[in-house]
């Protein structure tokens, strides 16, 4: 799974969903499904896909101010 965040601060694009927080993070199937999101939205000079590795979500969770174990995810187009 794939989360597009900002190149910026490494925030990750979510859905607000009322009584839902933290916000959940949208996830796509495939970096190239991701690509195309950004593409499609001109967005390639501030966004960036990246893979949901450990690593990654640890950093998604810094970036959010939240722990880990508190992020949910929601599949695009969800």
């Amino acid at each position: 799974m794939y989360a597009i965040i900002y190149k910026s601060d490494g925030f990750p694009i979510c859905r607000q969903i009322a009584g839902v927080s933290p916000d959940p993070v949208v996830t796509w199937n495939s970096e190239d499904a991701a690509k195309a999101v950004i593409s499609a939205k001109g967005g390639g000079g501030d966004f960036q896909p990246v893979q949901l590795t450990d690593e990654a979500m640890n950093k998604l969770a810094k970036a959010m101010g939240c722990p880990v174990e508190s992020m949910t995810f929601d599949p695009y187009p969800g």
